[in-house]
């Protein structure tokens, strides 16, 4: 699994720099205007250090059908208080410009409102545009609206986390299961294979956060026998995060190591671990993010799972273009991941992915 990690999960995309911190001001979930290009790149992950977006060795550019301007790929994400979402968001302006669509991107202004995401959604379907794309925060709760979009003929692209329904063509996404049991995996070894540790899950309704958190315990139960797991808790934003760390310390004065499983959850560890005073408790976590990104280079934070969300956006357009072209697809894109710590957060193939 080790020679897995460090080879296949390393990310194809680079991301450019943003001074935007975790709780950074949203951008108006409104039409996106299209930027620069970038190659299409290839539907799994790479298993060599990520190339520049200059540089080509990707498959997709040739078998991407150009579009006349006039078709619409309409995205609906999580969400925009995350960094995470603003560089998904410039991945798939890139291939719209390249390939020549248009696009629309838009989210609630936080991972906890399912309805207004349910909203844009029929906003979506109303518009009649040539594809869809969606990040589910409810795994279930698009249903009827998936019905929907099908029964118009509009084909649809699942990015970030998967739905009940095989209605969507491909889902573009981290393996998050296997990510989590990275983090989980360089844990055990930050704590000697030893103690007690709690983990932080964003939420209990979204495709990925059940395989962050799942990943994880079932890697320290099959790997780690002298490891006790605390029950976990949920909290997808940095506050209710940094009091659920807190509360966990200050019950476990034993607690050796703290995973947050997405950004918010992750900065919230760190944050209640510098509260409590705790300095030698191991916090990973899960996306970067400019508060983790300073607390692993000062070594408040060991470490971190990032993803590749430039990738993820322009992949997913890609896919849509396909799928409007009438183009196979596989069930799964994988976007691909890799682990970053004090030892290589400055390498060119993490920091080029790393979102602060």
């Amino acid at each position: 699994m080790r020679s897995a990690i460090a080879l296949a999960s390393v990310l194809a995309l680079g991301l450019t720099a943003c001074g935007t911190s975790t709780d950074t001001s949203s951008p108006d979930p409104t039409t996106a205007e299209e930027t620069t290009s970038a190659p299409a790149e290839s539907e799994s992950a790479s298993e060599e250090p990520s190339e520049s977006p200059s540089e080509g060795g990707s498959e997709g550019a040739g078998d991407v059908p150009q579009g006349d301007g006039t078709q619409t790929i309409y995205l609906v994400s999580k969400g925009f208080q995350h960094r995470f979402w603003q560089a998904v968001r410039e991945g798939a302006e890139q291939a719209g410009e390249e390939f020549n669509y248009k696009v629309e991107f838009v989210g609630p202004q936080n991972e906890t409102q399912v309805t207004e995401q349910l909203n844009m959604l029929k906003t979506a379907l109303d518009s009649k545009p040539a594809a869809i794309g969606l990040a589910a925060l409810d795994s279930g709760a698009a249903s009827d609206l998936l019905d929907q979009i099908e029964a118009a003929g509009i084909p649809i692209i699942a990015f970030d986390s998967g739905v009940d329904s095989d209605i969507p063509l491909t889902t573009v996404q981290t393996d998050n299961y296997a990510a989590a049991q990275a983090a989980a995996e360089h844990l055990v070894e930050l704590i000697g294979g030893q103690g007690t540790v709690g983990l932080i899950c964003h939420d209990q309704t979204s495709q990925t956060g059940k395989q962050r958190c799942d990943g994880f315990k079932e890697y320290m139960a099959e790997n780690a026998p002298d490891v006790t797991v605390l029950p976990e808790q949920i909290a997808g934003e940095v506050g209710l995060a940094a009091n659920a760390a807190k509360s966990m310390i200050q019950a476990n004065p034993d607690m050796v190591g703290l995973y947050g499983s997405n950004e918010a959850a992750a900065t919230g560890a760190v944050q209640g671990a510098i509260e409590s005073g705790n300095s030698e408790l191991k916090v990973v976590g899960f996306d970067s993010g400019k508060t983790q990104i300073d607390a692993i280079k000062n070594g408040q934070q060991a470490g971190a799972v990032t993803q590749a969300p430039i990738k993820m956006g322009y992949e997913t357009v890609v896919a849509a273009i396909k799928a409007i072209n009438g183009q196979e697809l596989p069930e799964v894109i994988d976007s691909g991941f890799a682990w970053y710590d004090a030892s290589n957060i400055d390498d060119p193939e993490i920091a080029a992915n790393l979102y602060e």
